[in-house]
């Protein structure tokens, strides 16, 4: 796959449980490291286990997802590349990391609810249907998507690669060279 060589900037995967976000971004960090990309993956399930009393009211997310934005702007302007995959389901948060960033994309992996709980990989959705987990993004917790992503990805029906190649696509056509 051949790769254009782009200035460091935080790619911010956003979608609900279950969407494909952080394998895309795992497999995106794999090949830029590969490159020499100083890089860096900031994932939701890694930061909850470094901070494990966030909660998850609105409040409680949106404060940690401003937390892991600052992280990832202080990265970026050390010229490092970041990928940072969260549920991230408020637009008021995200905004808020937006702003933060020198250069950011959202990439909105919009895979429908339907098929996130058939994947259900980490048995949540049966866990939240069960009122085991209490405010369920997407079941009793509302997501709002983004208005205006700079990249939106269903992952129904494609494969990873083609995931992937979406996410370069982007990024040879938009962001600037080194």
């Amino acid at each position: 796959m051949n790769m254009k060589k782009w200035k460091p900037t935080v790619l911010w995967f956003t979608g609900l449980s279950g969407s494909g976000k952080s394998t895309i971004s795992e497999r995106m960090f794999k090949m830029l490291a590969e490159r020499g990309y100083e890089v860096e993956h900031l994932d939701g399930d890694v930061i909850r286990d470094i901070f494990p009393k966030t909660g998850f009211s609105k409040e409680e997310r949106n404060s940690h997802i401003k937390r892991v934005g600052y992280l990832a702007s202080r990265l970026q302007v050390h010229k490092v590349f970041v990928l940072a995959s969260f549920v991230s389901p408020y637009r008021e948060a995200r905004d808020f990391v937006r702003n933060m960033c020198e250069d950011f994309t959202e990439i909105y992996v919009s895979t429908p609810y339907e098929e996130c709980e058939r994947r259900d990989v980490k048995g949540l959705y049966e866990k939240a249907r069960k009122g085991d987990i209490k405010n369920f993004t997407g079941l009793d917790d509302p997501y709002e998507p983004p208005e205006a992503p700079e990249l939106e990805i269903d992952t129904t029906g494609i494969s990873l690669e083609e995931a992937v190649q979406q996410v370069i696509d982007y990024l040879d056509n938009h962001k600037a060279l080194v």
